[in-house]
């Protein structure tokens, strides 16, 4: 397959779809989609704040992603499962649906009004 070509990518839980070029970082196709990932290490897989979930395809088929570097497996204790992956480290090569974290400002937000929903249902 040509290496300039474009490989469908579904973010969840955004589930916004592009297309990326092959080679690309998981980081640099999530900040091209207009979405955000956290990283402080600037994608040098020191942080680990960039972890995601590649959806693990159908049997015989590939999740879309890079095999992981032995930097990324050391950090990530990669042996045989393959569904966490660090963003700054996994390179498209196909297709894939991958998984981002939720925004920690979302997340509580989220968890404040679920408080409140509890709060209120003791009533």
């Amino acid at each position: 397959m040509n290496p300039t070509s474009k490989e469908k990518i579904v973010f969840l839980p955004a589930n916004k779809t592009i297309q990326i070029t092959r080679g690309t970082t998981v980081l640099q196709a999530v900040r091209q989609a207009g979405l955000s990932l956290p990283v402080r290490c600037d994608g040098r897989a020191a942080c680990l704040m960039c972890k995601v979930q590649v959806e693990q395809p159908q049997e015989g088929q590939q999740d879309g992603l890079s095999d992981p570097g032995e930097v990324e497996r050391r950090k990530l204790g990669i042996d045989g499962e393959r569904a966490l992956r660090l963003g700054c480290q996994a390179r498209i090569v196909g297709p894939a649906v991958i998984h981002l974290p939720e925004d920690r400002l979302k997340q509580a937000i989220r968890r404040q009004m679920q408080q409140q929903d509890d709060d209120l249902s003791d009533w």
